[in-house]
């Protein structure tokens, strides 16, 4: 395990902003981390929280160790913010959806497919997800932030939900956060098993015929799931 080079100025885990190119040092504090988290997204994605080494994020940022426990605090400090990153930045598109500008089910459709859509653009995030849970969660449960950065996606689908049940279009008695796992298993067992499923069943999953129709079947399941 890399050892942490330790500065009593910087916090561990802090902040960053979205995501950008790696970068060389600079003035810009707020453009290295988002550099460095970009990086260690595709390394610890990769190869694990045991895999993933600092010294090959220093070297693909242009950084050095020393910066990057300055602003992260540790390995395991960088991990952790990695995984903030991952959540904050599908929050965020998701927001941009505006669910409640539409009817209940159209929002319903539009949540789904987005899901099914960002998923399978975003590969990596699947992987970390699966990467923590081979942790039990241990890492993300040093977070001061996840479950707040996850508090909007949990209040917009349940918005939709009620507003279709007050309107006699869902039937009640579902709990929006079943609801939201369901929809969250159907969309990354579609990525994260694709190629096992696919080489066992001698099927094509990538074409852009197959992507279509998963993702219309994945709709229509838990949009006929909720109807009244």
């Amino acid at each position: 395990m890399d050892e942490p080079v330790h500065s009593s100025i910087a916090p561990a885990g802090a902040p960053a902003k979205v995501a950008g190119k790696a970068t060389t040092r600079t003035n810009d504090p707020e453009r290295t981390m988002a550099g460095i988290l970009e990086v260690a997204t595709e390394e610890f994605a990769a190869k694990g929280l045991a895999g993933a080494r600092i010294d090959e994020i220093a070297a693909r940022t242009r950084t050095s160790k020393r910066m990057i426990y300055y602003y992260f605090g540790s390995k395991e400090g960088l991990y952790i913010a990695v995984l903030e990153e991952a959540y904050r930045r599908m929050r965020s598109i998701e927001a941009g959806l505006h669910l409640e500008d539409l009817e209940p089910e159209q929002a319903l459709r539009t949540l789904v497919a987005f899901t099914c859509d960002y998923q399978l653009a975003n590969p990596d995030f699947i992987r970390l997800v699966m990467n923590e849970n081979m942790h039990r969660g241990e890492y993300l449960a040093q977070s001061k932030s996840i479950e707040q950065l996850n508090v909007p996606a949990i209040a917009g689908l349940r918005s939709v939900y009620e507003r279709g049940v007050a309107q006699g279009l869902f039937r009640p008695g579902i709990d929006p956060v079943d609801l939201h796992m369901s929809i969250s298993a159907l969309s990354v067992f579609n990525v994260a098993n694709r190629h096992t499923f696919a080489l066992i069943f001698k099927r094509d999953l990538e074409s852009p015929g197959a992507i279509a129709a998963r993702r219309e079947n994945i709709v229509e399941m838990i949009v006929r799931y909720v109807r009244r």
